[in-house]
């Protein structure tokens, strides 16, 4: 039934005296482990008489098979509503709304005949005075009033350029032909082909950041964080965030790489990040350590807190061990049925073993017995968490209680933190219990 070591205050309690030998244990409380470390431990609590409190309990034969380990059921909850105040009268018929500004709301209604005309327009180039020159040595006609509404940097561009034979020439360099065509397209009617964002839309990102088009780069960043962002460019496209002032963009790139860093580290993107930009490499590669940090935090935590919630679950079935009893274990003036019903509380099955050895154990060691120094633990910890010593059910409680006078202010100090974090994890389940019940 003992399975292994019980650490049960770990990095909190040590022992102070040398010659105590820090014993680490620990026992199954149906199916599940307690960690726990020993505290420093009186030797006259060791050597103390155990016979009190072997008269307050009553242990019977323990038949496993009667044994049965049940999860603990919920207690619904209970509202009481009887202060619960009047609800507010129904308003009456001469009541009148609160005028407001006549003035209509702002709205818009653009319908597919006039993005259809803007796109002709753009299409077929009627009384263009504008001529794009790619990098392919391609012409996009354009006109000049419909990109300077639509871009204050292409205004100032053709304010800037010459006129030849009644028609103003600008280039775009450095994306493709097929880009500034879409580009210009979206200007003129912010229609596109899902096809040809997907294939420019690095560099329409470019284009919509230099050229101060914020509805085009709104929609190239929206595609991408809905699944156009790959393994494969999501380094380039982690470059072009910083670069094009797209912080949303940057960050679920940076997530991206730290969930997948062994993936991504070998693609040509990190490659060529590495040749061009080893800030930028060492900085992904921190974030992973960091990630990876954070992450070891939480899990120790929520061990902790686990470790915790499970020491409290077993004050609760000691308590109820010495006040109510529990099929072949309980009080002296109960009467015990080791044929009833399982019992709720999930410790009460491995507490039951630990107390039967404790009460019959005939060790006399310098230290004692380890079982027996786990449950000298497990009654302290009870009594520094027990507010009624005077009327508490359980052994030695009131004794415990007389023997804190003598510890030192270290050991003090180290219980009564033990002890604030057991209770802290019970009321965070608590709580969290308590909201769940409110939304379902």
């Amino acid at each position: 039934m003992i399975q292994r070591v019980f650490s049960f205050v770990g990095q909190t309690i040590k022992n102070s005296e040398e010659d105590r030998a820090n014993f680490d244990y620990s026992f199954q409380y149906s199916g599940k482990f307690y960690l726990m470390a020993s505290p420093t431990i009186d030797s006259a609590w060791l050597s103390s008489p155990i016979k009190p409190f072997c008269k307050s309990l009553n242990v019977g034969e323990a038949h496993p098979a009667d044994i049965l380990p049940v999860l603990e059921a919920p207690v619904p909850f209970a509202s009481d509503n009887s202060n619960a105040p009047q609800p507010p009268p129904l308003p009456s018929k001469n009541c009148t709304r609160t005028k407001y500004s006549e003035r209509p709301l702002e709205y818009s209604v653009v319908p597919k005949e006039t993005k259809d005309t803007w796109d002709n327009l753009f299409k077929k180039g009627y009384g263009a005075d504008v001529c794009i020159l790619t990098n392919e040595k391609s012409c996009v006609l354009a006109h000049s009033n419909v990109l300077s509404i639509a871009s204050p940097v292409l205004a100032n561009v053709l304010r800037l350029s010459k006129v030849k034979n009644g028609m103003r020439y600008i280039k775009i360099p450095g994306v493709p032909h097929g880009a500034v065509c879409m580009f210009i397209r979206f200007l003129y009617s912010s229609c596109y082909e899902e096809e040809e964002l997907q294939k420019f839309v690095l560099h329409l990102i470019v284009l919509s950041h230099f050229y101060s088009i914020p509805s085009l780069k709104r929609v190239c960043i929206c595609s991408l964080e809905q699944g156009w962002l790959t393994r494969e460019n999501v380094i380039d496209v982690l470059q072009l965030a910083r670069n094009c002032d797209a912080p949303r963009l940057a960050f679920i790139c940076v997530r991206m790489v730290v969930k997948n860093f062994k993936s991504i580290s070998l693609t040509e993107g990190w490659r060529a990040m590495r040749r061009a930009n080893p800030a930028l490499e060492q900085e992904l590669v921190e974030s992973v350590v960091e990630a990876d940090t954070r992450k070891q935090e939480r899990q120790r935590k929520m061990e902790e807190k686990k470790v915790y919630l499970q020491l409290y679950e077993a004050m609760e079935a000691l308590l109820h061990i010495c006040k109510d009893g529990c099929r072949t274990i309980g009080p002296r003036d109960k009467v015990l049925k080791g044929s009833q019903g399982a019992c709720n509380f999930p410790a009460c099955k491995g507490l039951e073993t630990l107390v039967r050895h404790f009460s019959n154990c005939k060790t006399r060691v310098p230290g004692g017995c380890v079982h027996c120094k786990r449950m000298w633990q497990l009654l302290e910890l009870h009594s520094r968490m027990c507010n009624e010593p005077d009327s508490c059910k359980v052994p030695l409680c009131r004794h415990f209680k007389e023997k804190m006078q003598q510890q030192s202010k270290k050991d003090e100090t180290k219980w009564k933190v033990l002890v604030s974090k057991v209770i802290a994890a019970k009321n965070a389940v608590g709580s969290f219990s308590s909201r769940s019940k409110g939304l379902f």
